[in-house]
């Protein structure tokens, strides 16, 4: 139990970091957040593979960077759905 509780936090921590470094605000609050977190840490460990600190499963690292490039490329994808329509 402790340990979903964990990877919540961590996934919620990871995705405002990933958030932070982009610049763009990032749908949904903290469930946003910690989507992106989740996302950007199978990203990171997909591209860079699991190196550096290991807290709860992530690859603290690779995770961030991995959050930052979703968020970033979430947010050019927002930006052409609102010139479009």
């Amino acid at each position: 139990m402790w340990g979903i509780i964990i990877s919540v936090i961590m996934a919620i921590v990871i995705g405002l970091i990933g958030d932070a470094l982009v610049g763009h605000d990032m749908p949904g609050g903290i469930i946003g957040s910690m989507v992106a977190g989740f996302v950007g840490a199978w990203i990171g460990a997909w591209l860079f593979g699991n190196w550096g600190p290991d807290i709860a499963g992530f690859a603290i690292i690779p995770a961030i960077i991995g959050t930052a490039i979703f968020v970033f490329l979430l947010g050019l994808v927002s930006r052409l759905f609102r010139r479009t329509t």
